[in-house]
């Protein structure tokens, strides 16, 4: 089976590159370098366009605005991420416990990095201005990821081993359930990020409690 890819740049190499990709990929590497130190606001096309190995004519080609760019580089980081959550695609005749944990797991030491958080940070400045960056961070990121994990959550259900629901919105009730504690914490600050005792304990609590909903046991439980 092959091995669980936890990072962008391995899951970036998975993936064949589009004819043209290579150099708007060589943009976002360099946008991603400057938001990340200056921020939002702070990052400058010149800046960017230095970063990138371009010159400033170039990066407008590709992108007409730092608004632009910024949405670009989000869509993009956000689909590997979300391609990560199935990587190794699970089986369906699986143990839907050991998949949830995976996918958990996989996630939230993603989404609990300094970089994603520093991310995420940026995007909820930024969207009462741009509220198109939201759209798109929500969009490439939390929408797909429940979509994603919905897929196979109904496959689960078709085979008896789930009770019925809807089941992209059980896949961001999972999503939810893993982000409670430690990732708001880390999020703002209270706590140190990249905790990964503290990410097992999140994702164990919110595999438990998402069994405990949507067990076909636990669904007869609530009828009587």
């Amino acid at each position: 089976m092959t091995d669980w890819i936890e990072s962008a740049d391995e899951a970036r190499e998975a993936q064949p590159t589009p004819a043209g990709g290579a150099k708007m990929l060589q943009i976002l590497d360099g946008a991603r370098l400057v938001f990340l130190a200056d921020g939002f606001d702070g990052a400058s096309m010149n800046d960017i366009a230095r970063a990138a190995g371009v010159s400033k004519g170039t990066l407008y080609v590709y992108f007409p605005s730092k608004v632009s760019l910024f949405e670009a580089l989000i869509r993009h980081d956000r689909n590997l991420q979300a391609e990560q959550l199935f990587l190794p695609r699970p089986r369906d005749d699986e143990d839907l416990q050991a998949v949830l944990q995976r996918i958990g797991l996989g996630l939230m030491r993603e989404m609990c990095k300094p970089d994603h958080l520093a991310h995420v940070r940026m995007v909820i400045g930024a969207v009462a201005k741009y509220p198109q960056i939201g759209q798109a961070f929500f969009e490439a990121g939390p929408k797909s990821g429940a979509r994603r994990l919905g897929e196979y959550l109904a496959r689960q259900v078709s085979a008896g081993r789930l009770a019925p629901m809807d089941a992209e919105l059980a896949g961001d009730q999972f999503i939810q359930l893993c982000q409670a504690g430690y990732y708001k914490q880390a999020l703002f600050c209270v706590s140190e990020p990249d905790d990964d005792e503290q990410v097992l304990r999140a994702v164990d609590a919110a595999v438990k409690t998402f069994l405990c909903a949507y067990r076909p046991e636990a669904s007869q439980i609530k009828k009587k």
